[in-house]
């Protein structure tokens, strides 16, 4: 069905104001979905702030020629086509179209793209379509950021965990070894005091007393 020249400007406008935002755009052919494949398709781009727009392929070329966007390919463009728009992470979009496409017999796979002022080949596309997204890889790097602090928490949690072992180990060492310590102290006693009894100076003798009564003469 023919739409009309305001149905078209009013697409246009549209494209135009997506592509100028658009950090990526994919390009996805129909080739039998649905009409509720179609529907979910664009819930699940949606759910990621991802627009999914059907539009003619003379439109399409015509917003990006209008954004200073390369110069769109027909072989970009077979069939039913619909343009896939990803404002945020580069990669998602391709992403999540190619894995849509695997659950219902590759119904719709993508044909090609625009990433960063740069065409992009139908191979180029499915294989950025195979990278990690920005959320995964922000994962992992959280993952491999979390792996050291983990072991030096469990180094920490093991050395707890022994301190009251090793406590109550050197606390039965201490009273096992009390008594054995105490017995020579106590048989050292009566040696020191003999010892003290020894050291100590006899008594004095008086002198013996003058028979004739005088005081010894110096």
């Amino acid at each position: 069905m023919a739409i009309t020249k305001e149905k078209k400007s009013s697409v246009l406008k549209k494209l135009e104001e997506k592509f100028a935002k658009a950090q990526a755009i994919y390009f996805a052919e129909n080739k039998g979905l649905k009409v509720k494949d179609v529907t979910k398709l664009r819930q699940n781009l949606r759910d990621q702030g991802i627009d999914f727009v059907v539009a003619k392929k003379t439109l399409m070329k015509l917003a990006a020629k209008n954004q200073n966007l390369p110069e769109i390919s027909d072989d970009l463009l077979p069939g039913p086509i619909a343009a896939v728009i990803g404002y945020e992470d580069m990669i998602i979009p391709s992403k999540l179209v190619k894995d849509f496409g695997a659950t219902v017999e590759n119904k719709i796979v993508l044909t090609g793209g625009i990433m960063e002022g740069k065409l992009l080949s139908q191979a180029e596309a499915v294989k950025l379509a195979s990278l990690p997204s920005k959320i995964q890889l922000l994962a992992q790097l959280v993952g491999t950021m979390k792996a050291p602090i983990t072991g030096f928490y469990m180094v920490l949690k093991g050395l707890k965990d022994k301190a009251p072992a090793s406590a109550e180990a050197e606390a039965k060492v201490e009273t096992a070894a009390a008594p054995a310590s105490a017995e020579p102290a106590a048989a050292e006693a009566p040696a020191a005091t003999e010892n003290a009894a020894e050291a100590a100076p006899a008594e004095a003798t008086p002198p013996a007393e003058n028979n004739g009564g005088e005081a010894p003469q110096a």
